[in-house]
């Protein structure tokens, strides 16, 4: 069985068992989180399609960590001129293990 749930605005394919990097939660390491915006449950042929969610259906998962992404390096860079701009980004996450897909 697995689900397509929304969550920091992406859309994500789970199965039970996953281990997914979201956009940061709230949440403490340990406790459990519930994702109540399901857009679609899918198991062998059978697949329930919401609009624009599926009511009912709820997706259970474990929070395994916070932390942050490797940086990203961006520059600006003008030709002849003797300038140029370093600046990074280092965006959160939240590590989640889904446990449980309710349909």
């Amino acid at each position: 069985m697995y689900a397509v749930i929304l969550s920091g605005g992406k859309q994500y394919r789970v199965e039970q068992g996953d281990v997914l990097k979201l956009e940061s939660l709230p949440g403490d390491v340990g406790s459990s989180i519930h994702f109540e915006q399901v857009l679609m449950v899918g198991e062998g042929n059978e697949i329930k399609v919401g609009k624009p969610y599926l009511s009912g259906c709820t997706v259970k998962a474990d929070v395994l960590s916070h932390g942050r992404h490797k940086k990203i390096q961006m520059i600006k860079f003008r030709r002849r001129k003797h300038h140029e701009k370093w600046q990074g980004h280092r965006q959160n996450y939240t590590e989640v293990k889904i446990t449980e897909i309710q349909s």
